[in-house]
């Protein structure tokens, strides 16, 4: 036996409306309402409510050297948060591996502590080993900082780095922190909710 129940708006004991229908818009609550779901919420089968994770972010602590005319892996070795672990700081390493398909905002910013008018610096965020985007200035002879974001596609064994390359004549400084503490040089990423 099934019952059915038919019925255009229920109220609590207030007689405040707890569901609505009207012109095939449902209401549940009203504004100031703390609605529970227990439960999947679906859009057209979807779940929906998903979360921007995995997500990290990580900075340079000490200065890197790096040489001219090489594109160099830069090393963030402290992580300041790292939702699912899924960046490695080891040597050699530095990379960012989500594990989970969808789409990420990438972004890094390098500061350069020695370099020269007319040089070029550049920014490179490296998808498997392989340049995927970059982002280069001129520089005016005082020191400088590049930052750049993309949107990347990731499956779940894709990895993330940053690399740089200069060609000032000789080796450039990539700083750590500020002797304020200041982070200067960071990496992060995090999943967009598509």
């Amino acid at each position: 036996m099934t019952a059915i129940l038919k019925v255009d708006t229920i109220q609590d004991t207030a007689g405040n409306n707890i569901i609505n229908e009207s012109s095939n818009t449902i209401t549940i609550g009203a504004s100031g309402d703390t609605t529970n779901i227990v439960g999947t919420l679906q859009n057209n089968g979807a779940a929906v409510g998903n979360a921007n994770t995995p997500a990290f972010f990580a900075h340079k602590t000490g200065n890197q050297t790096v040489a001219q005319d090489t594109q160099v892996l830069v090393a963030f070795e402290t992580e300041i948060f790292d939702t699912n672990n899924t960046f490695t700081n080891t040597s050699g390493n530095y990379k960012f591996t989500p594990g989970v398909s969808g789409k990420y905002v990438i972004h890094a910013s390098l500061y350069f502590a020695t370099p020269a008018a007319g040089n070029f610096h550049r920014l490179y965020v490296y998808k498997n080993g392989s340049s995927y985007a970059e982002l280069g200035q001129s520089n005016n002879g005082y020191e400088e900082g590049v930052n750049m974001s993309t949107i990347v596609d990731s499956d779940t064994n894709d990895y993330f780095q940053i690399y740089t390359r200069h060609n000032k004549g000789s080796s450039i400084t990539v700083q750590g922190n500020t002797t304020w503490g200041d982070v200067v040089s960071g990496f992060g990423a995090y999943k967009l909710i598509t």
